[in-house]
């Protein structure tokens, strides 16, 4: 005789009493009961099948339709982009999908379901699901290569999300904090800290995702106090100087590129309230936090291991099935935190001299009456075999001998740019991170 398998330990989508606050949504405040009817009702709506692309913009609506997808045992794609071919060749890759979203789209996929206006309700048990269940596939920006898809588990998202509550929840004091962000759910680290968070642990969100200064400061109005803002630097710069005025803030989170250590003192300084800088990657997830203001070395979050490569790093950790790989080159202290020396691909190496993009390009940014630019190696070298350097700058009241003249204090005379184009904003993605590619074809235009 065989004995019986043990149930399988289930999650609950949406933790914590009935009557918890877990949105706000176009004003309005959801409760933690009415989310589960919202899952439910949807839920009902949904096509068969294996694999569902999330489109939806409105937050609220893209957590009720991830919680929907994964109550029917299907697995939700987070394709790098929102753009037509980029969704179609996720789907391709990936039997038996289909999309879904909150808008009219106009060049749909070909399996495409827009939620209702307002979201249906039905009533039912309390949403669980499996813990070694599927919950996403992320995928990789493409940046240097083929997009790579990561799977996540809803057990590997519930141990990350402890680590990132202990790395956080200082910061309110056992309140229940309020979450208000401007990167998409779609990207990993809007995904933690804005769709995993308020679902596996007791903090609310906003279902929008403001954009322009004027709209954050709305969002955070519209939500109880402790706010939390997760942002990223593009947008902390926006803000900056925009000189729009927000509602007290507890904190401000910011991912996705490099923050510099002027912006997030100038940040702390303009809204009273500290700026803590996540490290993370999608196949990682967030692994190590630092108060960029103050700190130069990062802190690994509670079981993370960061171990030094020749040729980058591993980081080990209790929501990672093994070591994952990363490029970028870490500097360990023997207490375990790190500095990040910049990545192998970015390294330069000219007439017997050293420098690395990122720093080349933080200095950049810190030169004032920038307020955006990146420097990048160009691709063809020059009469002498040398493959110099290139700036894009957003800087309407400079002209290039001030940036020039402003680089020269700090930077070799190697690693100036030969070519600096001015523009009037960057090509950005909606996280903030900039394609080479496209850095590459304004040089070239």
């Amino acid at each position: 005789m065989h004995a019986p398998s043990a149930p399988a330990v289930q999650i609950t989508l949406g933790v914590g009493d009935p009557a918890r606050l877990i949105a706000i949504d176009r004003g309005q405040p959801i409760d933690v009961a009415t989310f589960h009817a919202h899952v439910r009702g949807v839920a009902a709506l949904l096509p068969h099948g294996q694999h569902a692309v999330n489109l939806c913009e409105n937050r609220y609506r893209f957590i009720v339709a991830l919680c929907a997808v994964a109550l029917r045992g299907q697995i939700t794609l987070l394709p790098p982009s929102r753009a037509p071919a980029v969704v179609a060749e996720a789907m391709a890759r990936h039997a038996d999908s289909w999309a879904l979203g909150d808008e009219a789209i106009e060049q749909a996929p070909a399996r495409y379901l827009r939620l209702p206006e307002t979201l249906p309700m039905a009533d039912g048990p309390v949403p669980q699901v499996p813990q070694d269940a599927l919950a996403v596939i992320g995928f990789t920006s493409g940046s240097t290569g083929q997009p790579k898809p990561y799977p996540k588990t809803w057990a590997s998202f519930s141990t990350s999300n402890q680590q990132n509550l202990r790395a956080l929840a200082s910061l309110w004091a056992g309140q229940v904090p309020s979450v208000v962000a401007t990167v998409p759910p779609q990207h990993m680290y809007g995904m933690e800290l804005s769709v995993v968070m308020p679902l596996l642990s007791e903090v609310a969100i906003d279902g929008g995702r403001p954009f322009f200064p004027g709209d954050v400061a709305q969002a955070l109005a519209q939500v109880p106090a402790p706010r939390l803002l997760v942002t990223t630097p593009v947008h902390l710069r926006a803000l900056v100087d925009s000189g729009v005025q927000l509602p007290p803030l507890t904190a401000m989170v910011s991912a996705t590129a490099p923050l510099s250590q002027e912006l997030a003192q100038a940040a702390e300084a303009r809204f009273a309230a500290p700026v803590m800088e996540m490290f993370g990657s999608t196949e990682t997830c967030i692994f190590a936090h630092r108060r960029t203001a103050i700190d130069t070395h990062w802190t690994p979050l509670p079981s993370v291991r960061v171990i030094p490569q020749p040729d980058g790093s591993l980081v080990q950790a209790a929501h990672l099935p093994q070591p994952v790989p990363l490029a970028d080159l870490m500097e360990v202290e023997p207490d375990g935190r790190f500095r990040v020396r910049g990545r192998q691909a970015d390294m330069l190496e000219i007439a017997g001299k050293r420098a690395s993009v990122g720093d080349l390009t933080r200095r950049l940014l810190a030169i004032p009456g920038v307020r955006d630019g990146v420097m990048v190696q160009l691709e063809q070298a020059d009469d002498v075999g040398v493959r110099r350097i290139a700036a894009l700058v957003v800087a309407p009241e400079l002209d290039e001998a001030a940036i020039l003249a402003a680089l020269r204090q700090g930077v070799d005379p190697v690693f100036l740019p030969r070519r600096i184009r001015f523009l009037g904003a960057l090509p950005r993605a909606e996280t903030g991170k900039l394609p080479r590619a496209d850095v590459l074809k304004l040089l070239d235009a």
